[in-house]
């Protein structure tokens, strides 16, 4: 076994001196393979303390400066693309390509925030009054906090930390303990690319290091993306702590195959999106909703390509032993609850000793089902069964999430009706995982967001800043007079 993880303070390795540590395995081999020091409350008050040094520093560096090391940062991201994927890939079990990509699709939000010399530009009126100016600014907060979850521990803190940084805020990570070696990889080409010390630091550690990052009283805004029930828990302690929040949770994303889609290409979409990385995606589609009389020929569409998807080559394994064990109980239920296991990925042969799961298919489950009602977050793929359009809309509708959906179809009417009507927060039209490239946001809604700012792209950047109005007017002695009456603008 390696040694323990540590964090990254003050631009170096910072071991900790508190003793208690998480284990981190290898999911394709089930192998323990390091331990992640576990931050205590000293840790936190000078991982804190450093961010609030850095900040203050890092706040008047100038727009072109930042833009200079968001590009660096870029460019040392794109020359190590694959020693993130490869971090990644043994912590998370994904495979390589697939850990790559995550990478590459965080880049793209580097890149949106090398733009912040545009980004950030405020207003001005000049005689907005007699012989008043008027102007804003957006400016940083201070010390921000990402809380980032295991599936995506490259991507996630790249959607925070760039528009947080290009903002001119110092960035504290406090990654999952379980895939804890990216963050730390993240920090280095930050440091690299020329960002001063303690503008990025890397906090390990658990569930307790988050509650004393929510409380804390120099925090000023925390990002979190995680499970609905701790969202709402990160968004209630922190609000109630005075701190601006954007927490992302769960979902349960639906794709509507009506009655004119191209079966085959909604089979590909559907199979890709429901079982990449493991269904281990907030965006990943988990319920096929079959819309009229489509259900048995998309059933065996689907059917027919899961022998295809090959355990440790186009699927990984899953997070923990735990994990997998729970994933198998939903398959299990759903038989017991009445629908048919048309694949079971029980029977898979693992290729390795690690948390592998095959992939299930599950027909003719029904909202009362547990493997319909909960977020499975595994390879396992549910299909409903509905008559009509307005069937299918009431159904996404009617489920607490809202985080995202496609619908698959040629019709352009219907496909613009159903974008119109469908209450989530991120919709695609014959597009299986509808994540916004880096120019717009993301972010779900009902129970998949608390808060009010998606993350990344331009929402992103508006909630790692605040507005400042600055009104002007030069003194002009002839026209000096003392007035008590409310301010007029005429």
């Amino acid at each position: 076994m390696s040694s323990h993880i540590s964090h990254w303070i003050g631009g170096r390795p910072v071991a900790g001196p508190g003793g208690r540590t998480a284990p981190v395995h290898n999911p394709t081999t089930g192998e323990r393979i390091a331990e992640t020091v576990l931050a205590t409350e000293a840790d936190v008050e000078t991982a804190v303390a450093d961010s609030v040094r850095a900040a203050d520093g890092w706040r008047r560096a100038s727009l072109s400066k930042r833009a200079a090391v968001l590009f660096a940062f870029r460019e040392q991201l794109h020359s190590h693309i694959d020693e993130l994927a490869a971090a990644v890939a043994t912590e998370h079990g994904k495979t390589l390509a697939d850990a790559a990509g995550e990478v590459r699709r965080g880049l793209e939000n580097i890149e949106f925030a090398t733009g912040v010399p545009h980004l950030l530009k405020g207003e001005h009126s000049t005689e907005a009054a007699g012989g008043i100016d008027v102007h804003s600014v957006r400016e940083p907060l201070g010390v921000v906090v990402g809380i980032t979850p295991f599936n995506f521990p490259a991507m996630v803190p790249l959607w925070m930390c760039g528009n947080a940084i290009a903002a001119g805020n110092a960035f504290l990570l406090k990654p999952s303990e379980k895939v804890p070696s990216a963050a730390l990889l993240l920090a280095r080409l930050w440091q690299r690319a020329g960002l001063p010390d303690g503008v990025f630091n890397v906090l390990q550690g658990d569930a307790g290091t988050v509650d004393a990052l929510l409380r804390h009283p120099d925090v000023a805004a925390v990002s979190f993306v995680g499970s609905t029930p701790v969202a709402r828990h990160v968004h209630r302690t922190a609000t109630e702590h005075g701190k601006r929040v954007q927490a992302l949770g769960g979902a349960k994303n639906h794709a509507v195959v009506l009655p004119d889609a191209d079966l085959d290409v909604a089979a590909d979409a559907i199979v890709s999106a429901a079982y990449g990385s493991a269904g281990e995606r907030c965006m990943a589609l988990s319920v096929a909703v079959a819309v009229g009389g489509v259900g048995d020929a998309l059933v065996a569409r689907i059917a027919d390509r899961l022998p295809g998807v090959r355990l440790g080559v186009d699927m990984g394994p899953l997070i923990t032993r735990e994990h997998r064990d729970r994933v198998a109980g939903y398959v299990a239920a759903g038989a017991e609850q009445g629908a048919t296991v048309l694949v079971d990925g029980r029977d898979a042969e693992p290729p390795a000793p690690g948390f592998f799961l095959g992939a299930s298919l599950l027909d003719h489950v029904t909202p009362e089902m547990s493997a319909y009602r909960d977020e499975i977050f595994g390879p396992v793929l549910s299909v409903v069964r509905v008559p009509g359009f307005e069937e299918a809309v009431e159904l996404v509708n009617a489920n607490p999430y809202g985080n995202g959906t496609a619908v698959f179809t040629r019709d352009g009417g219907a496909a613009r009706r159903f974008v119109g009507e469908i209450q989530v927060g991120m919709v695609g039209v014959n597009v299986p995982v509808p994540v916004p490239v880096g120019a717009y946001s993301f972010g779900g809604w009902k129970a998949s967001l608390f808060g009010d700012a998606h993350m990344y792209g331009p929402e992103g950047l508006a909630f790692y800043t605040r507005a400042k109005v600055v009104t002007t007017r030069w003194p002009d002695p002839a026209t000096s007079a003392v007035d008590l009456g409310f301010p007029q603008t005429r």
